[in-house]
């Protein structure tokens, strides 16, 4: 991620997969930037992502290295989140996406945290996911609905 990217000044839609980036940088000039897709590369942390803080609303993340959440805080506009098949494996990390004011839609599978529960029973990753991020309304790719809305529908 070089200073070429200081020229897209406009730029609303970034897709860096495949690339072997190692970590995020240069996103100073991205003043328009809403969907970032950093997939498939060597990515270990989410430092430089803050530049973009104020646009970004989707950041596609997955087969990276990325171990720790911490920086995810400064997204306030961030909606979509997909970081499958990442490292985060304690929900200490995994507790900082409940910062983002916005985030609805999450995918999480493959990394060893979601593994750990989904190897015990399905529901049991999404109960204890969405307890601790309440605002989602997807995770991975399903429809969460809770349990005040279940009741709701019922009366």
């Amino acid at each position: 991620m070089d200073e070429s990217l200081s020229t897209l000044v406009n730029c609303e839609k970034l897709s860096l997969s495949t690339n072997c980036i190692e970590r995020i940088a240069n996103l100073n000039s991205l003043k328009n930037l809403r969907i970032l897709s950093l997939g498939r590369n060597n990515i270990k942390n989410l430092n430089g992502l803050e530049a973009v803080a104020d646009t970004l609303e989707e950041l596609w993340i997955s087969y990276n290295f990325i171990e720790k959440l911490r920086g995810i805080r400064v997204m306030k506009k961030l909606k979509v989140l997909y970081m499958s098949n990442n490292l985060v494996k304690d929900w200490a990390e995994f507790v900082r996406l409940a910062e983002l004011p916005l985030l609805e839609d999450l995918v999480f599978v493959g990394n060893p945290l979601q593994e750990k529960y989904a190897s015990d029973q399905k529901n049991n990753w999404i109960e204890e996911a969405t307890k601790r991020v309440p605002k989602l309304k997807k995770l991975d790719g399903i429809l969460v609905i809770k349990q005040e809305e279940e009741e709701e529908g019922a009366n």
